[in-house]
């Protein structure tokens, strides 16, 4: 279990991440594989440079050689002599380096007659002096040479011919060079992998950035339907449903500000009554209903038109804000105390922000004597803590408070003003900036109101 969660954490988290990461693995199995046939297949038998391999051309040049007559051994020994075997012929020796003998000198020296059926044939190994690489790679029954060993063999007539091993990088480093190909390879499959990985899903990250966007502004223009069949399909829906949500709430707007508005009316008309009403008591009652079905009315008539979505966006100053909010609730002779920064800019609709934090310290005002408002800018977002001394609120409670119309009836009932709609009110307009609100009791006692937008 504990090896499985490792392994997820390590496997990207992008779909362009994990498309480039299929691929490339894809291509390195594959490469892996053949790479693995390509050794097997060398391994199935001796190697065209190996020394059986070699030992049996050496026979054969020697014997072609020795068949032929002196005039055109030269020519023949051109035609033959090849990077990996390098075979020369002279009248006489010409000295190379040491004779050596011994094993595995020796070893060579006698295969090599055993090979050409003549014991007594002179055969000379030779080493140059100081050589750079080792003279001679020994493995169990396999001797082998390379450009420090010459092996030369007396002909029939005197003459002699030598063999010289080739170019030394073919065989140590045979497998680096195939290491280092694989490696450019992958390194190229792996950037074009990246490349389309990503031009594939560059849609998909505008679709989830779209979608992202319309909780904060359902009234941004629509997507374009571009990238394969099926995100076009995607993307047509969601254009669809962004446009019925637009439309949903466009009506139910309406209606409530039709209806908000159209009340007023028939109040009006309870209003006048009211003042004909001859007993004093009787009609303060009647008056005080009316002014709270009014105070209804009009605060279902601002929530209704929701301004905070037609209010354009920008720069806006929120510790500027906040210490004007406290400023005028302390000129009015509440009690608000503003701790932060003298500065902190967001992107944001400054009337809708103003009414929402408002809402949010009348609240901590009315039920809880005054408020503490402090700004705590973040990593990425702001945090605004509001703090009261009030009753707090039963946890329980915390959600149902935000509900439109809804009030506490013990702790806040409607003898202390409001119709229940200022929480409400300010979690839309903050929601509608990107963030949210959230509430606490502190232990000291009071409710700590926390909100956070981004930056």
């Amino acid at each position: 279990m504990k090896a499985l969660v490792m392994m997820r954490r390590w496997i990207p988290d992008s779909i362009a991440a994990r498309m480039a990461l299929t691929v490339v693995l894809a291509l390195l199995l594959t490469q892996a594989i053949s790479a693995a046939v390509y050794i097997t297949d060398r391994n199935d038998g001796p190697s065209p440079h190996g020394p059986r391999v070699l030992l049996q051309r050496i026979t054969a040049i020697v014997q072609l050689v020795e068949s032929t007559p002196a005039p055109g051994r030269q020519r023949l020994v051109g035609a033959i002599d090849d990077p990996f075997l390098r075979v020369e012929w002279s009248e006489k020796r010409s000295r190379f380096g040491a004779v050596k003998e011994g094993f595995p000198f020796d070893m060579m020296a006698r295969r090599l007659r055993d090979a050409l059926n003549d014991p007594a044939r002179p055969v000379v190994v030779e080493v140059r002096r100081d050589p750079v690489p080792p003279p001679i790679a020994v493995e169990p029954e396999r001797p082998r040479w390379n450009e420090n060993v010459r092996l030369s063999v007396r002909l029939a007539d005197g003459s002699w011919l030598s063999f010289t091993g080739g170019d030394p990088l073919e065989g140590p480093f045979r497998l680096m060079r195939f290491a280092l190909w694989m490696g450019a390879v992958l390194l190229v499959i792996l950037l074009l992998s990246v490349w389309a990985a990503r031009r594939l899903t560059a849609p998909l990250a505008g679709f989830a950035t779209a979608a992202e966007r319309l909780g904060v502004d359902p009234e941004a223009p629509p997507l374009p339907e571009s990238g394969p069949r099926e995100l076009r399909v995607a993307i047509r829906a969601f254009n669809r449903m962004q446009g019925r949500l637009a439309r949903f709430v466009a009506d139910r707007t309406q209606m409530m500000a039709a209806i908000s508005h159209d009340l007023r009316t028939p109040l009006t008309r309870l209003r006048l009554r009211a003042e004909l009403v001859e007993d004093p008591e009787m009609q303060r009652k009647m008056l005080s209903d009316l002014d709270e079905m009014e105070a209804m009315v009009t605060a279902t008539l601002a929530f209704a038109r929701d301004d905070a979505k037609r209010e354009p966006r920008g720069p806006l100053d929120l510790a500027d804000l906040l210490q004007s909010l406290c400023e005028d609730r302390v000129d009015a002779g509440h009690e608000a105390a503003y701790e932060g920064p003298a500065h902190a800019t967001i992107d944001g609709r400054p009337v809708a922000l103003r009414r929402a934090f408002a809402n949010l310290m009348d609240n901590a005002i009315a039920y809880g004597g005054g408020c503490a408002v402090r700004l705590l800018p973040e990593e990425g977002q702001i945090r605004v803590v509001i703090e009261d001394e009030g009753p707090g609120i039963p946890e329980e409670e915390f959600e149902k408070v935000f509900a439109p119309f809804y009030r506490l009836e013990r702790s806040r009932s409607r003898d202390t003003g409001g119709v229940g709609l200022g929480l409400s009110t300010a979690r839309t307009v903050l929601r509608g900036h990107g963030g949210d609100v959230a509430l606490e009791n502190r232990a000291e006692g009071g409710l700590r109101v926390t909100v956070t937008l981004p930056r």
